[in-house]
């Protein structure tokens, strides 16, 4: 089953391209946030939101209570770990090490 899982956004990514990163649960990933992004603002004003993330995108913004509560339903049903391995395949790693 696909379902949305909250995370918070802590940085840009790509401005042109409409990609923050979004922590869900120590998991990293960009995501497109072309839903939740007011027009003409820039992208850093959603830093610290919270969204919903579906497939890559950021679906709607949700405040912290609301993100924590669906966190909690989720594991609680056996679906957060789902979506975490969902999220891990597309995660970014944002301090590569060099060789």
């Amino acid at each position: 089953m696909c379902l949305g899982i909250p995370g918070q956004i802590v940085a840009v990514a790509d401005e042109d391209a409409m990609l923050c990163v979004v922590d869900v649960s120590g998991v990293r990933r960009s995501v497109d946030v072309v839903c939740v992004a007011e027009p003409g603002a820039p992208l850093s004003d959603l830093v610290g939101a919270w969204v919903l993330v579906h497939v890559g995108f950021a679906m709607s913004r949700i405040d912290e209570e609301e993100a924590a509560a669906t966190l909690k339903v989720l594991t609680e049903i056996g679906e957060a770990a789902a979506e975490m391995e969902a999220l891990t395949k597309g995660s970014v790693d944002l301090h590569p090490t060099t060789a």
